[in-house]
């Protein structure tokens, strides 16, 4: 399985890191990020597959392989080896070797020691990335924090196992992820109905709908869901379905359904998520730039990826020097002056 490049438009990495070849990949990477550009399970309007190219391009910045973070002051696509693998060739017609392609694509990953980032594509691909995981680290060792404003539970959707709709049922019926430590976080609208309800209660799946959120608070809702995530699992699965979001944050998707995250509230949990919990897995699907107005939501997509980096260096460097980072503490707290600052300038005296 030979790197493709990009399915759609220019052969570009994410932010230009390095590339790498998925029949090669090396053992002292730590993150490979994949393009799954595959929308052939959309039931409403396509245009997912685009979604790997739009978010690996969706920065103002030079696309240099740095990106510091003022919040978690590190400098992700340098303290980590981010490579990025190209797109997973898939085809809208053939679903199932499609979904083949992409299990066996992010099964080499993790068993490389990598850490993979698969970007959508429909969350029909949820199914083969949260597998080719489970391949890795074991079935039902790995539990599922699912951002999401739909349960995506179904079981036959217009006639078919397969789409965007039903991944996760599949994921619990098959063994690769526990109902007891699936955790979905943003539920609202209207679907699913009682009977998919019932299911999803039958197998213990815990899943906090917008309402909830509201009255008890985002923040005391994912520290629950941490503790029931980490309970007897070796490792958590990271799903961003981006239609989480309002509609007023993340115009293009597929399925919007209002009344959801902020931006703010989505790049905090994801940060918040990375940092204290150990990531083995993580993906960002259903951007769809055929409605995105303004790459609105492409540049929601490119920093929910960076904020999910960069949280897992911090988390690493902490680790290794016995520190812990603080979100309270200030920008430029601990910052030594600089020479020029010391001397002063056009803006006011040299400092004492």
């Amino acid at each position: 399985m030979s790197r493709y490049g990009q399915m759609f438009g220019p052969d570009i990495t994410f932010l230009g890191v390095d590339r790498c070849d998925l029949n090669d990949l090396p053992g002292d990477a730590d993150v490979v990020i994949l393009g799954a550009p595959f929308d052939g399970g959309t039931s409403h309007r396509p245009g997912a597959r685009f979604g790997p190219n739009a978010i690996r391009q969706a920065c103002y910045l030079p696309h240099d392989g740095s990106r510091p973070s003022l919040a978690m002051r590190v400098d992700a696509l340098q303290d980590l080896r981010v490579l990025d693998a190209g797109d997973v060739e898939t085809y809208a017609g053939d679903i199932e070797g499609s979904l083949r392609g992409i299990e066996e694509a992010v099964a080499r990953i993790a068993a490389s020691g990598a850490i993979p980032i698969v970007l959508g594509g429909d969350h029909t691909v949820a199914l083969p990335n949260a597998t080719g995981v489970a391949r890795h680290h074991g079935f039902g060792r790995v539990s599922m924090l699912h951002f999401d404003a739909h349960a995506d539970t179904g079981h036959i959707e217009f006639g078919h196992l397969y789409g965007h709709g039903q991944p996760m049922r599949r994921l619990i019926e098959s063994g690769a992820i526990r109902g007891d430590r699936f955790l979905q976080i943003g539920l609202r609208g209207y679907w699913p109905g009682p009977d998919i309800l019932d299911w999803m209660a039958d197998r213990r799946m815990r899943s906090y709908e917008m309402t909830e959120i509201v009255t008890r608070g985002l923040n005391e809702c994912l520290t629950e869901a941490y503790d029931i995530a980490l309970d007897d699992c070796d490792g958590v699965y990271l799903s961003v379905d981006i239609d989480v979001c309002d509609p007023g944050h993340a115009p293009g998707t597929g399925t919007p359904e209002p009344g959801g995250l902020s931006a703010r509230q989505l790049l905090d949990a994801v940060r918040r998520t990375c940092y204290e919990l150990p990531v083995v897995g993580l993906e960002v699907v259903e951007v769809a730039p055929p409605y995105d107005h303004a790459d609105i939501t492409a540049y929601l997509g490119n920093r929910v990826v960076l904020e999910a980096l960069s949280a897992m260096a911090r988390r690493r460097g902490d680790a290794a020097d016995g520190t812990r980072w603080d979100p309270a503490e200030p920008l430029l707290a601990n910052r030594r002056p600089s020479r020029s600052a010391n001397r002063g300038d056009a803006t006011g005296p040299a400092a004492p």
